[in-house]
């Protein structure tokens, strides 16, 4: 099973190709991956993405979004899921790492998760893509694939996680959080998933699926 974990996020890589995470990392400063994570929470990579860049050409900086009026930012981020809440998260983390952390977004998890809309998940990911800290941060769509593939047998997100940085080469970590979140997302779904779509399907145990398309 452990041999072929490299395949299975190669084969997700092909045909994947960089996801939104991965251009996160590439792409934006350590406040932008923070501000773009509480974002993505819950909500479809080709919503978030443009809002982002809508998003940050309008508050280009911590400073400016800081100051900005929440209603304002309501508006701009409208179409996203749980806007209202993610406003004023952002708004607000701005202001906190401002006034509270010298305007320097924190690195430690425990620090992350003082910021309003941060939670475990959203914090192991900035740990992750922000800092490049080896970590596999584990949501619902990671907890749920590993566990069909067969590569672990867990019930929870975090014993996931500590089963995963067991079998799964340190220099993989972020590739399995990257790429799994997008593919359960988008094939590898909760109710019904697309196995007829699926690049690694013959490498899938498809532990749990009662009902396939």
């Amino acid at each position: 099973m452990a041999k072929n974990i490299p395949l299975v996020l190669k084969k997700l890589t092909e045909y994947h190709g960089t996801t939104m995470l991965g251009e996160f990392s590439s792409r934006y400063n350590k406040w932008q991956v923070l501000v773009s994570t509480i974002l993505s929470a819950r909500a479809r990579d080709e919503v978030t993405m443009p809002l982002c860049k809508e998003l940050f050409s309008k508050y280009p900086t911590m400073q400016k979004l800081a100051k900005a009026n929440i209603k304002d930012v309501e508006k701009l981020i409208k179409r996203i899921g749980f806007y209202r809440n993610k406003a004023k998260n952002i708004v607000q983390a701005s202001r906190m790492i401002l006034e509270k952390f010298k305007g320097k977004v924190p690195s430690k998890r425990e620090e992350l998760m003082k910021l309003p809309g941060v939670g475990s998940k959203v914090a192991g990911c900035v740990r992750v893509y922000a800092f490049n800290e080896p970590s596999i941060p584990v949501d619902t769509h990671v907890h749920r694939i590993v566990n069909r593939l067969g590569w672990v047998k867990t019930k929870t997100p975090d014993q996931t996680e500590q089963q995963l940085e067991k079998i799964v080469p340190k220099r993989y970590w972020k590739l399995v959080n990257e790429l799994l979140v997008y593919h359960g997302k988008t094939i590898c779904l909760s109710q019904i998933p697309r196995c007829s779509e699926c690049v690694v399907e013959k490498y899938c145990k498809k532990v749990g699926v009662k009902k396939q398309k």
